[in-house]
């Protein structure tokens, strides 16, 4: 089976906030010509600050954009099984590949709550849900039991876990053997060669904002049969990731530091990363040591 990276796309803004869907599209295609698949509307394209509104509509632009090109995953989950409904037909009107499916956040929920939550969403798309665990921005947490029980939805094809750690990333591996038709992308970016060696179906990777060739090209090894040259390529990555993630919350500083090579993308819509020039000059630094500096980034359409 041919192994997929996808990118989990950052939104950009004008400098008054809004959206920025010319500067998007440029990311879209820069993507493609990489090689890699489309998330929107997750976790590094700043969802939490987007209106629903504004997320249909990025999703229509992003589609647009992409035109068969390549596959387009988005993001539906809000705190509500409600809206997330909502958000999940708007998705499947426009014509997705996949709707992931964030935990609700701010919610306590019980493991029971979220086989309830997500099977409700899976029972009124029409495209493939992925469920998304990423419990350290959500505090809520997909069991591997509770994710054995979901994989049985005829229409939940899979996870993305954002854990950070091999042991839970074990765990709904084995649920994927167990079930066909559930697949796990992995979205540590340390962890990338590693999944896909152990089975996983892919990635969904923010860090391949900033460096979509070196991910790109881990894929077309390891789909090769090349391990050698995909292993050379996550060190690369890996690497990269340990250097910027040091200074601070990822998906801004993923957002920071594309800024810097191409200031189309806009800054992070508040309260998030405010430009700070100490950080800047680090991250710049960092950008310079991979040779990230100085090159056309996203040519326009």
């Amino acid at each position: 089976m041919t192994k997929e990276a996808f990118v989990a796309l950052v939104t950009c803004f004008n400098n008054d906030e809004t959206i920025n869907f010319d500067a998007t599209r440029a990311q879209v295609r820069r993507q493609i010509r990489a090689g890699n698949n489309i998330m929107c509307a997750g976790t590094n394209g700043d969802f939490t600050a987007l209106t629903f509104d504004e997320k249909v509509a990025l999703t229509e632009a992003v589609v647009d954009e992409v035109a068969g090109a390549a596959k387009v995953i988005v993001n539906a989950g809000m705190p509500a099984t409600f809206e997330t409904i909502k958000l999940a037909r708007e998705f499947d009107r426009i014509g997705v590949d996949g709707i992931a499916v964030i935990t609700p956040f701010f919610i306590a929920c019980t493991q029971d709550g979220l086989i309830r939550h997500f099977s409700a969403v899976a029972d009124a798309a029409r495209s493939p849900v992925y469920l998304y665990d990423i419990p350290a921005r959500t505090q809520n947490h997909i069991d591997p039991a509770t994710a054995r029980a979901l994989a049985r939805h005829g229409n939940i094809a899979g996870i993305k876990d954002s854990g950070g750690g091999q042991d839970t990333l074990e765990e709904y591996l084995a649920v994927s053997r167990e079930t066909v038709g559930f697949s796990v992308y992995s979205g540590p970016d340390h962890l990338v060669h590693w999944s896909l060696l152990q089975g996983a179906a892919g990635c969904i990777s923010g860090l391949g904002n900033v460096m979509p060739d070196v991910l790109a090209a881990l894929f077309r090894a390891h789909n090769a049969g090349d391990e050698k040259e995909a292993a050379r390529q996550q060190e690369i990555f890996g690497n990269f990731r340990k250097d910027l993630y040091g200074l601070g919350y990822p998906p801004a500083l993923v957002k920071r530091a594309l800024f810097l090579m191409d200031p189309s993308v806009g800054p992070s819509r508040q309260p998030a990363l405010l430009p700070d020039p100490d950080q800047d000059r680090k991250i710049s630094e960092i950008l310079s040591a991979y040779d990230l500096l100085g090159r056309t980034v996203a040519a326009p359409g």
